[in-house]
């Protein structure tokens, strides 16, 4: 990557040398030409939000700048970066969206991320350091900003306008107004679940912004849902990318003695996750990790995974994400240990586990999705 502040060499995490995706878009070239071109004054607090892997915060390092991200996968390839160039470690302050952000901010750099519903909470959370003097610029493709993203950014922070686009990335400039009187933050969201999906009818599931269907049970998991796998006798169960965590908790209802690990590696889904469990007071055994996949289960020792696999990885679509899920499933799970996954029909799941486990069974189908089971022999 070409910056204003030399070259550098970036990678995604976990790397992979058959990954043709980059660590870095036009949008982040985008943002560090205008800091450099306007002369932007980087000294104070400089915080960058939404730094996909790091490009952002390994260009600025010497300002000594904090980011905040979701994503455990983006706190590894930045960790990764940062090594490669020589950057002392602490040189960049590394928080989640989970941590309390600094008590003022001078610079806000704010790549736009895919959830309208997660800038709305890292703004409001953001908006009391932020004040009169703070330069704030946000980034993305333009396909990636519209009407409401501007919006957002006019009511919580100030007055907002938009660059014209270069190599279809585009640029956000808001004026920070003090005197703003801002929304109460309507996250984490509360609601109530549906009868007719097991263990968990009526009961309540709470999301953190940015987790996916934040508002309502999607139809994807209301069918896996209706078709779990029975059973108990104090089952070691991983729901693997846990999102809210309501599959794992059905599992926990259903079987008391089972001892449930819930995975994601977004800071905001296991703390929904883990707020989902508590909520519904459920009498059992579970342990709540943000991680990469199966990575630290030691091998052999699961007997059941629930997996959910995303097909997405920022704008870029990828069954990248999904094999691995596949692969390490294979690894912890027991001789005998079973893999259930829910997946749209079209992805072709069935090949890739017969691939890996050497069998595959569908389970159920609709139009839309099927669920499969694998059995490790």
């Amino acid at each position: 990557m070409t910056t204003p502040w030399g070259e550098l060499a970036l990678a995604r995490f976990p790397e992979d040398p058959r990954d043709r995706l980059r660590a870095w878009d036009a949008s982040d070239e985008y943002l560090l030409r205008y800091l450099a071109r306007e002369g932007v004054p980087l000294p104070g607090t400089v915080v960058v939000v939404g730094d996909r892997w790091g490009a952002l915060v390994t260009a600025l390092a010497e300002h000594r700048p904090a980011q905040i991200t979701d994503s455990h996968l983006t706190q590894e390839a930045t960790r990764a970066n940062l090594a490669r160039h020589g950057v002392e470690p602490g040189a960049v302050r590394l928080l989640t969206t989970q941590d309390p952000p600094p008590g003022r901010v001078d610079v806000l750099l704010v790549r736009v991320p895919k959830s309208l519903a997660l800038l709305e909470d890292q703004l409001l959370r953001l908006a009391p350091a932020v004040h009169a003097g703070t330069v704030v610029v946000g980034a993305g493709m333009v396909k990636e900003i519209h009407t409401s993203t501007l919006r957002l950014f006019e009511r919580i922070l100030g007055p907002t306008r938009t660059s014209l686009a270069e190599k279809k990335a585009r640029l956000i400039f808001c004026t920070p107004d003090p005197a703003l009187e801002r929304p109460a933050s309507p996250w984490p969201y509360t609601y109530t679940l549906p009868d007719g999906i097991g263990a968990v009818s009526g009961r309540t599931v709470v999301n953190h912004a940015g987790v996916f269907c934040a508002e309502r049970l999607d139809i994807g998991t209301r069918f896996f849902l209706e078709h779990l796998p029975s059973g108990g006798g104090g089952r070691r169960v991983v729901d693997l990318g846990c999102g809210n965590g309501v599959v794992g908790t059905a599992v926990a209802l259903a079987d008391p003695a089972a001892e449930v690990l819930f995975v994601d590696e977004s800071f905001q889904a296991v703390a929904s996750a883990e707020a989902t469990y508590k909520a519904n007071a459920v009498a059992g055994h579970a342990e709540f990790r943000v991680g990469d996949g199966l990575a630290g289960v030691p091998s052999g020792s699961v007997d059941l995974v629930l997996n959910n696999p995303p097909f997405h990885s920022h704008q870029a679509t990828t069954d990248a994400t999904a094999w691995r899920m596949f692969t390490g499933a294979r690894r912890v799970l027991r001789p005998g240990g079973e893999l259930w996954v829910i997946g749209n029909r079209h992805l072709g799941y069935h090949v890739k586990l017969r691939k890996l486990f050497g069998n595959s069974r569908l389970v159920a189908s609709d139009p839309k999705f099927v669920v499969l089971k694998a059995v490790k022999r």
